[in-house]
């Protein structure tokens, strides 16, 4: 199964989403390659928000506090990072993550980082730690977010998410190319909807070759 997954480092959905995806695939055991599709939610230099007190935002985040709960994520919602950070940067340190083959770890620890740790991962310094606790050589890492190695492709990246994809919100998830809608984020909505998908995919259809 192909998977594609848009979202952006500072949506609590995305973790919680992601996690229990993570989950669900296991239990299932369904093959899938999970394609990550970055997408900033406040593109620099547009003004950056004040999520950790904004009432209507952290009613709204209440939802995940039960999927939490069960994935074992001790999330703050919302962290106590003021104004919330931009992520250009923290993407660029994943492309460079994913080159050396810690993509997926770097991923997982700048989500926790922020929503767990309250870290801010708008910040050179924080994320070259973080590369270092995922065995990144921190130095290399450092200088290649200086010269922008990878600026370029982040930001094709992100303009294809929004002007091609152009997801309504994140996280934004395909299934095959079907897209998906969560509304409790748990793990068992996610094995729903992993069925749901396999059974799409072992049923009857047309093919180059007939039915």
């Amino acid at each position: 199964m192909e998977i594609l997954f848009i979202s952006d480092y500072v949506c609590p959905y995305c973790l919680v989403a992601k996690e229990a995806l993570r989950r669900a695939l296991q239990k299932t055991g369904i093959e899938a390659h999970i394609t990550d599709q970055p997408y900033e939610l406040t593109p620099e230099p547009k003004e950056r928000v004040d999520t950790y007190h904004d009432q209507r935002r952290r009613a709204n985040y209440q939802i995940l506090v039960e999927p939490c709960r069960q994935l074992g994520l001790p999330m703050k919602l919302p962290p106590r990072v003021i104004p919330r950070p931009y992520t250009r940067l923290a993407f660029e340190g994943w492309y460079y993550a994913c080159d050396h083959g810690r993509g997926e770890e770097y991923n997982d620890l700048v989500y926790r980082a922020y929503f767990v740790e309250e870290q801010d991962i708008g910040s050179l310094d924080i994320l070259v730690s973080l590369a270092e606790r995922v065995g990144l050589d921190g130095a290399d890492f450092k200088l290649a977010l200086e010269e922008g190695r990878y600026t370029e492709k982040e930001r094709q990246a992100v303009t294809y998410a929004r002007e091609v994809l152009k997801p309504q919100g994140v996280p934004t998830l395909y299934f095959d190319g079907q897209k998906i809608s969560l509304s409790d984020y748990t793990e068992a909505e996610m094995l729903r909807a992993l069925n749901d998908a396999a059974s799409c995919i072992q049923g009857h259809f047309c093919g180059p070759e007939g039915c």
